[in-house]
Formats: C-alpha cells, structure tokens, sequence
C-alpha cells in the first residue's frame, strides 16, 4: 500500500509487538490515518449502486411502507411478501439443517487407524470445538441465525473469527455486508488488498481497549461523529421505525479496523497488517502484524518471498454473481424486479377497485343541494331544490371500468415465476395439493422444489466449515490445555491434538441432505437395509436414525457399546434355551444313574443277604457233620458261596462304575447311597466288607 522511509522496523519487532503505533513517529501515524481513511472511502464510493440496489431489497423484505402521492395522495401502498416468503423459507430449511441441537463439529480421520488413536482425538476435537461454539461462545448461534436470514435478501452474509483477548476465548460474529468494504478489484476475501470492517464502540470499550494496551491513546476532546449519510443505515432505521437524533457524548465512535498491506521493513515486500483508524479524527488507535515468524517464506539469502496472512473473515454466498463480481446474488435481485411489479399490479387494481367503488362525477346547474356537501355516508339522504327530473338530468357519473381481468391474469403469472424462482410453491410452503394428487407425486414436486435449495445449501456448507478451520486455527494459536462437561462426561483437551492441519474439520451437518424430511428418509432407508443383511454397525444406525428423528441426549438413551457407559449384553434367548435343555438332559442322565445304583444297591443287599444264609448254613453243616453227605454238602454250599461273592464283586464293581460317571458328572453326592453297601478307603476306593472276608476261611471237611 505504501512505504515510509522514516519506518525501518525489523521482522522481529513487527511480529512480537502488541501494538506497532507505539513504535512509529506521531507525524508517520497522521499520514497512515489519513491514507487508511481516504482508501476506505474510495473503497465505499465504488459500490455506491449497490448500496442503492441493497436498499431496495431491504425495503421489499421488511415490509417498509412509504408515502404515495400518485395517482393520488394515499391510494394503495401494498407490499406484496413475494421477497418476505422466499428468505423465510430458506432461512427455515437451512437453520437446522446446518446447525444440529448436538455437535456441531465434526473431526473427520485421515488414513489408516489401527491402534484408534486418531479416530479418539478426532472425537476429543469434535466435542472440544463443538462446546467452544456453543457454550463459550454464547452468541454464535444468534449470529448464525442472523447470518442465514440476512444472506438470502442481500446475496452475501459474512462472520469475523477472531480470538477475543478480553472474553478469552474464539469470537464468531455476524457482519451486516454494509459494514465490510473492499476494493473494486476484489474477487474474493483471500485477495483483497484490503478490508475494512467498521466498527462502533462505545466509551467504556475505547477505555477498556486503551487501559489494557490495546488500542494507542484515544483523543477524547472530540465528540463521535458521522462523517456521511449512509443509505443502508437510513434503510434500517426506517424498517425499525428509529430515528437518530443529535449527536451526544453517548453516541459510538465510528472505528475503521482496515485489514490492509504495508511495507514496515523497508524490504520493498508488503506485509499483511491490522490498522485501526477512528473514522471521524483519522487518529491510529492500533497497528498490529497479522502474520508470525512461520508464516514468512525466505529464498536462501533470507529474503522474503512471501507471507501467509492470518484471514479473519469468511463470506457467506448465496447465489455466485454470473459475471464473476464480489457481491453475490440474492433473492433482491432475483426477485426485486418482479417484486416491484407484483406490487404496482396489486395496486392498480385496488385502485380500480377504489374508483370503481367511490367514484364521483360531474354536477349540473341543476342540482341544487342544501349545505354544499356532495358526498354521501352511509345511511345519509340529503335535501335538494331541484326535481327528479333535473338530477337525472344534471348529475353525470365518471366513467370508470371495473378491475380488469387482464392485470389479474398477468398478476397470477407474475407471482408463480417468483414463486418458482424462489422455492417456495404451495407445496413447499407446507399447504395441502389438491385432494386427488397421488403421495408420489407432491414428492416428486417437493424434490424438485429442493433443488434450487439444495446448491445454496452446499455453497452455506463451505462456507460455514471455512468459519470451522478459522476456529481451529485459533485454538493452534491460542489454546491451552484444558477440560470441559459433555454428555459423556469431563473430557480433557491438550493443545496437541490441535497439531495437524485444519483440512480435519468440517460440520458436522450432511451438506447433501437439506432437509430434515431427507435425513428422515435417509435413516430410515438404512435401517431398513441393516436389518434386512449384515455387515453393518448397527449401533451407528441406530443412532443415526436417532438423530434424525431430533431425539436429545442419545448417549444416555443408547450408550455405545464401546463406550464408558456401554450396557452389559443382555442373554441371547435361544442359547439361553438351549442351556436349559442341555441342564434338563444333564439331570435326566443324572436320576437315571441314581436309579441304576439303587437298583445294583438292592440287588447287592439281597445277595449279600443269600451270602450270609449260605455261611450261616455251612457253618451249621460244618458243626454237624457225620459223614460223607454232609461233606459233600458243605462243599455245595463252599461252591454257592464262591458263586455269591463273585456276583457281589461283579455288583460292587458296577457300583464303583456309576460312582466314578456321577462323579465325572460334578455328581458330588454319589457315594452317600451306597455308604451302607460298601466302605471307603482313605482313597475313596471300596473294599470288601470284614464278613465277607471271613466266609474265606471256613474250614473245608477233611483238611
């Protein structure tokens, strides 16, 4: 922009200083505030028609009633709302489209992530950022709201982001376009040689700016004044029905914040600054670099080649100018035209209506009518000296036609092109078709209603996740580590995870669904397909479908899995039956075995009782022998109970067989049925009873 021999200030100094005013010369200051003021005037006068043009449109959408002399003084002043619906409209689509009651933010993960680490910092920055917006930063949701209703009507809407070091924290606020001027080259906010932001600031926040060291010290002498008539201003306090009065200690001072180049090296290399100029004294209140030491490239002899300037502010289009202009298109001049003639339609025929109505006439000599008034009221009569005959005679009405159908039918036209330009059809105004229109049809018609919508709607989308990378550019400048409350808890941030670069971040909004009947039909379009096959993550679709249907606090209501407050898995029912068949099966195998060994128990005790009867026979036989017989009697008797015992080993054997499955079976109480059958040994093993040890030993006749 210019370059001051007297200023020869080193890298250093420029980029460390707070404010570089306190280094330069008061002489050097008035020159710099003199040519910053002049620019920005320049700057302002070579949009002067668009302020013209923006006026208009401003008007048409508030409803700004003016005075009309022609045809007659107060004939018909209507405002059609053609304007009014179509910005509406859109506003209403494309707020809760793009701002979700949830996270607004959303980190996306680039490349591979095997160990989960950048998918948990991406959700770290995603909640940190989306908690900056809307709980630090309590207004930006209200400039957002602004943002979107603004930008329809005048084509162009934009936000400053900047770190606030009074608040201490981001700062994301709406510009009105009247209050950002460029240059007439410009073509778009990254190339502008200069930008100036006018900003009006009361007294205590020129005090508080001067104590804290931000601003130079402040000319207080002068009262804060206007140095022209804005026509946008005026345009506004028409529609707010104001009007200012004299100018008062009390008024704000009218502050030029330029964003603009200047060579203060001597290098013959421009370098990005922030100048803040008072408008009405020209006095330098603040010069401050706006680049740091890494942002400067330098060739091998350490000279500079260029310089990445920090960018503050981010343009929000609606419709691209066709001839590649600054200042984009909206529904005021898409629509201001055939507004403006929807409106003299209107008018004429009501004013036909009127005179057709009310008309008057041409009054003979003949009429004589007491009082001199010729106009009737309601209900009236009125005495006269003529006759009948010299009334009929003597009083000629004008000749007035009727409203003509011509106007009517152009009128009809006229509003259904701006309807269509505009998006907002019947139909897309939430009115009822006619009663036989088939569902799949007024669909269709809401579709291609949409479309107009939905290319605005993605150039909103890039813009607002531009707003988002200038976010957290300030958080990698500024941040510290720090926590904060989400729904899952306290979260701690670092100022580390800010490292990467900012093409990370984008809304969290789908900038090819704009509407909430789309995500609708979307979530349930996926459901649908999730149940019907596998390979999904069903606990996304889920809580996407969720989402879509607006339901707040989801993680409480449907935790994820993987998360601190993941919900147990509950018991799958067919498993759950299958185990009890296996434990009634398992029971059965078990009573049967029990039964097995009570049967082998009784068979045990009979033949231990055939065992007894035999000994007890032979030992009779023994005592009683006396010959041969007897003899061989007690050897059948020997032999019987050979035959018993072995039958009671092979009993107890099958006993110890059934213990050993029981026991296998976790059966633990197997050994208590057959404790009067058999003793145990130390190891658990049976063994054969001390009288059935002793039939062993019976002496046998002639031994």
């Amino acid at each position: 922009m210019a370059y001051y021999n007297d200023v020869k200030l080193t890298t250093k100094e420029l980029v460390e200083s707070r404010n570089i005013a306190e280094l330069i010369d008061e002489d050097t200051l008035k020159d710099m505030g003199r040519t910053v003021i002049e620019l920005f005037e320049q700057d302002k006068e070579s949009r002067s028609d668009w302020e013209v043009r923006t006026e208009e449109s401003l008007k048409l959408a508030l409803q700004v009633v003016e005075e009309k002399t022609f045809p007659w003084p107060d004939a018909s002043n209507i405002k059609f709302p053609l304007l009014t619906i179509a910005a509406l409209q859109f506003h209403a689509r494309a707020y809760p489209a793009l701002v979700p009651s949830h996270e607004v933010v959303k980190c996306r993960v680039i490349g591979a992530d095997p160990n989960g680490l950048k998918g948990a910092r991406a959700k770290r920055i995603s909640q940190h950022m989306s908690y900056q917006i809307l709980e630090e930063d309590e207004n930006w949701e209200d400039q957002m709201d602004r943002v979107l209703i603004t930008m329809p009507i005048v084509g162009c809407a934009f936000k400053k982001t900047y770190f606030d070091p009074i608040k201490e924290c981001n700062i994301s606020e709406n510009i009105l376009a009247k209050d950002l001027v460029v240059p007439y080259f410009t073509k778009s906010l990254e190339t502008a040689s200069r930008i100036s932001h006018i900003l009006y600031l009361t007294k205590n926040d020129i005090y508080e700016r001067v104590t804290r060291g931000i601003y130079y010290e402040f000319e207080t002498d002068a009262l804060p004044s206007t140095t022209n008539t804005d026509i946008l201003q005026v345009a506004q306090d028409e529609a707010q029905g104001i009007t200012k009065m004299s100018t008062t200690s009390n008024d704000p001072y009218e502050v030029i914040e330029q964003h603009c180049l200047w060579d203060l090296d001597g290098d013959g290399y421009e370098e990005p600054y922030i100048v803040t100029v008072r408008r009405d004294t020209k006095q330098v209140l603040r010069i401050v670099a706006r680049y740091f030491e890494k942002s400067i490239v330098r060739s091998n002899d350490k000279k500079i080649l260029s310089i990445k300037a920090e960018h503050y502010f981010t343009k929000y289009p609606f419709v691209p100018s066709p001839d590649g202009g600054f200042y984009d298109l909206g529904f005021g001049v898409l629509l201001g035209p055939l507004n403006a003639s929807i409106n003299t339609l209107i008018n004429q025929l009501v004013d036909a209506g009127t005179m057709a109505n009310t008309a008057g006439g041409f009054l003979g000599r003949g009429v004589k009518i007491r009082g001199g008034d010729y106009s009737f009221k309601p209900l009236e009569w009125k005495k006269v000296d003529s006759t009948g005959d010299d009334l009929r005679k003597n009083i000629i009405p004008l000749p007035v036609r009727e409203p003509s159908q011509v106007l009517f039918t152009l009128l009809s036209l006229l509003i259904g092109y701006g309807e269509r330009i505009a998006g907002a059809t019947d139909v897309m105004t939430g009115e009822t078709p006619g009663q036989n229109t088939p569902a799949e049809t007024t669909r269709n018609a809401v579709n291609q209603g949409m479309k107009i919508f939905s290319g605005i709607y993605k150039r909103t989308y890039r813009a607002l996740k531009e707003e988002f990378r200038k976010l957290y550019r300030l958080n990698q400048l500024y941040m510290i580590d720090t926590d904060f409350q989400t729904t899952d808890g306290n979260v701690f941030i670092l100022k580390d995870d800010y490292i990467e670069s900012t093409s990370d971040i984008r809304p969290n909004a789908d900038p090819n669904v704009a509407g909430e009947e789309q995500r609708l039909q979307q979530a349930q379009a996926l459901m649908q397909i999730a149940s019907s096959g596998g390979g999904f993550n069903r606990y996304e679709v889920t809580k996407r479908f969720l989402e879509a249907i607006n339901i707040a606090d989801i993680e409480k209501i449907y935790p994820d899995p993987a998360g601190p407050n993941a919900i147990p898995p509950g018991v799958d029912p067919k498993m759950e039956i299958a185990k009890m068949d296996a434990q009634v099966k398992q029971m059965d195998g078990q009573i049967k075995l029990r039964l097995g060994t009570m049967k082998l128990m009784a068979e045990a005790d009979v033949n231990r009782a055939k065992i007894q009867k035999l000994e007890a026979e032979a030992i009779r036989a023994l005592a009683q022998a006396q010959g041969v017989d007897t003899g061989q009697q007690i050897a059948l008797l020997q032999t019987q109970i050979g035959a018993a015992k072995a039958k009671q080993d092979g009993i107890l054997k099958a006993v110890q067989l059934l213990k050993d499955i029981m026991s296998d079976t976790g059966e633990g109480n197997a050994k208590a049925g057959i404790s009067r059958m058999a003793a145990t040994t130390g190891n658990g093993e049976l063994q054969t009873p001390p009288e059935e040890e002793a039939v062993g030993n019976i002496p046998v006749v002639g031994e």
